[in-house]
């Protein structure tokens, strides 16, 4: 309890996890911000106009950053990878990129959402460098995931959306209110929504690196009798260790031209959505990696 009460005074959340990487509760301590922020998300959240921009930023974020994961393959590794097969895949994405902004509704942008991912999962098993046969990927399994990569990109995005979920509190905003996923008891929509953008950064290229440098390898990962794919204990450290030294790493803000490190980047964008929602921005800056 000591330890608990440490870091809720210093706005650090607290996350407990079952072993699969099923959220179990998170402490934060008392509520931050103030009421009328959250009263103006919920309005925003209510209306689907005021919406669609917002969404839109998220998924400007996410679409640029996986296209970034596909062009670092193509300039880090250009020996070892279908260069064709990712430059279309890079253009596909930069055409989308081209259609978010004008989409009026947040159907269409799903839409679009769904295209983009299916492109990039698409081209996914292309970045797999290392550990072939024990990490092959096809498609996006989740709840249960059924093979070894989808099982670390699960836990890492496990980790991610707790940490957003963290920062949005810290900043006042509710994370169970988004603008860009559907509302539904128990779903942190604004983290999911907010995480969107961190997805490549945070958690693909974490797991390409684990895989591809052989940090973990298929015998940490077990196959259940529902044939869902779970991570040993060992193997778990591994990658929190990981996740952590990556926290560490310092990046040049691109909207605030500031050096901060990784760790910092849920808590700046939620900061940065605060801002807007208060009317001190003109429009949220989504995170771009460079």
């Amino acid at each position: 309890p000591a330890l608990m009460r440490a870091c809720v005074e210093r706005n650090v959340g607290l996350c407990f996890l079952a072993p699969s990487g099923r959220f179990q509760a998170r402490i934060t301590g008392k509520v931050q911000g103030n009421v009328l922020l959250r009263k103006k998300q919920y309005r925003v959240s209510d209306d689907e106009a005021a919406s669609v921009p917002i969404a839109a930023s998220f998924l400007l974020g996410k679409i640029a950053n996986c296209r970034k994961v596909v062009e670092r393959a193509i300039r880090d590794h250009a020996l070892l990878v279908d260069i064709e097969q990712l430059r279309q895949a890079s253009d596909a994405l930069k055409g989308i990129l081209a259609i978010i902004p004008t989409c009026g509704s947040l159907a269409e942008l799903m839409a679009f959402e769904g295209s983009a991912a299916k492109i990039y999962f698409g081209v996914f098993d292309s970045l797999i460098l290392q550990q072939k046969d024990a990490f092959k990927f096809r498609e996006r399994s989740r709840r249960p995931p059924l093979d070894n990569m989808n099982a670390l990109l699960s836990f890492l995005y496990t980790l991610l959306t707790n940490e957003v979920a963290s920062a949005l509190e810290t900043v006042g905003l509710d994370p169970y209110v988004g603008f860009l996923h559907q509302d539904r008891p128990g779903r942190p929509s604004l983290a999911l929504d907010l995480m969107e953008e961190l997805r490549p950064v945070f958690g693909d290229r974490l797991a390409l690196s684990l895989v591809n440098r052989k940090q973990v390898t298929a015998g940490g990962f077990l196959t259940k009798e529902s044939g869902g794919i779970l991570m040993d204990d060992e193997t778990r450290k591994t990658v929190l260790s990981a996740w952590q030294e990556r926290k560490k790493e310092q990046i040049v803000h691109p909207y605030l031209k500031e050096r901060i490190p990784f760790g910092l980047l849920p808590h700046v964008q939620a900061m940065l959505l605060a801002r807007f929602l208060r009317g001190d921005l003109d429009a949220y800056p989504p995170f771009f990696w460079s």
